[in-house]
C-alpha cells in the first residue's frame, strides 16, 4: 500500500512518537505452537523466541506464529530437514525484563516465563533442535522516546538489555551449547519521520538509539555464546544506515522503512513490518545460518 508524500506528513502528524510506542507495548496472548506437521512426524526443531516481530504481528492481520520472519526461515531450515517443527514461543510486547520473569504474558507458559519455557524445552530436545532465534531489547528501550531526558533513559535501559540478554542467551546456550542462536538486531521504524518537518529532528536520535542497541546485543551475543551466537544484520537488511537520496528526494533508508514497516501506510503509524519487511528479515536470519 502507498501513499503520498502529504498523506504521510498528516498521518504521522497526528500520531507523533507516543502512540506508536503504546503500539509496541500493547500485549496480546501468547501461544506456543506453529508449523503443519504432527508433533510425532517432526525429526527436528526451530525454536523461535522474542517480541511481536517474532509473533509475525501486522496491524491488518494481527499475529502469525507461523509466518513474519520466522515462516521463511522455517522453510529455509526444511529445504535441507524436511520434517522440522517450529515452536514459536514468542510474545507480543515481551522485553528482556519480562522474559525472564513473566509478567507480561502471565499465565501464558507453564513454566511461568517464556524462558523457563525455552529452557524447559531445551532441555528436552537440545539434540534435536537445529535453530534457536531471538529477537528482543526493543521494548525495553523504546519507551524512552517519549520520556523528557531521552539519553539519560537510554543509557539506563541499555544497561538492562545488556544485562539481561546477556543471562538469557547464557541460560539458553548452557541447556544447548551445540545448538545454533541467532539475534536479530532492529530497523528503525521512526525514520518515517523525515515525512513529517514537526519532528524531524528526532531522526538523529532514534538513529543513535538504534545502533546503541544493535551494538549491545551484538556484544552481549558474543559474550553470551563464547562467540558462538550470531546476530542477523535486519538492520543493513532494511537499509537503516543508507542516507543517500533517491531519484524523489527521499533518502533510502527511509523509503525502505516506508516500503517494510507500517509506518507510512497505516493510521496511525505501526512500527511492525509488512510481508515485505518480515522477507527482508528472514534473509538476514538464513544469511548467518
Amino acid at each position: 500500500m502507498h501513499t503520498s508524500r502529504s498523506i504521510l506528513s498528516r498521518r504521522l502528524l497526528g500520531a507523533g512518537v507516543a502512540a506508536v510506542v503504546l503500539a509496541a507495548a500493547s500485549t496480546t496472548p501468547a501461544t506456543a505452537a506453529g508449523g503443519d506437521d504432527p508433533p510425532e512426524q517432526a525429526t527436528g526443531w526451530y525454536l523461535a523466541l522474542g517480541d511481536s516481530l517474532a509473533t509475525g504481528y501486522q496491524p491488518d492481520r494481527g499475529e502469525d506464529r507461523s509466518g513474519g520472519y520466522v515462516g521463511p526461515v522455517l522453510d529455509g531450515i526444511r529445504a535441507e530437514h524436511p520434517k522440522t517443527k517450529l515452536v514459536n514461543l514468542s510474545c507480543y510486547g515481551e522485553s528482556t525484563v519480562t522474559m525472564r520473569d513473566g509478567t507480561h504474558c502471565s499465565g501464558a507458559y507453564e513454566e511461568g516465563s517464556q524462558l523457563a519455557e525455552a529452557v524447559e524445552f531445551l532441555h528436552a530436545h537440545r539434540r534435536t533442535t537445529r535453530l534457536v532465534t531471538v529477537t528482543l531489547g526493543s521494548n525495553d528501550v523504546t519507551p524512552c522516546l517519549s520520556t523528557a531526558d531521552v539519553r539519560a533513559c537510554a543509557e539506563r535501559q541499555l544497561l538492562v538489555v545488556d544485562h539481561n540478554m546477556r543471562s538469557i542467551l547464557s541460560a539458553l546456550h548452557d541447556t544447548a551449547p551445540d545448538v545454533p542462536i541467532v539475534v536479530t538486531n532492529y530497523y528503525n521504524p521512526y525514520l518515517a519521520l523525515f515525512f513529517d518537518p514537526s519532528r524531524r529532528a528526532l531522526v538523529p536520535l532514534t538513529s543513535a538509539l538504534q545502533a546503541q542497541l544493535n551494538t549491545t546485543l551484538l556484544n552481549a551475543t558474543g559474550a553470551a555464546t563464547g562467540g558462538r551466537g550470531r546476530v542477523a544484520d535486519v538492520a543493513t537488511a532494511f537499509n537503516s544506515y543508507d542516507g543517500s537520496t533517491s531519484t524523489a528526494g527521499v533518502p533510502r533508508n527511509v523509503a525502505t522503512v516506508c516500503a517494510y514497516t507500517w509506518m507510512c501506510s497505516w493510521s496511525p503509524p505501526n512500527i511492525h513490518a509488512t510481508s515485505l519487511g518480515y522477507d527482508a528479515m528472514a534473509a538476514a536470519v538464513l544469511d548467518r545460518l
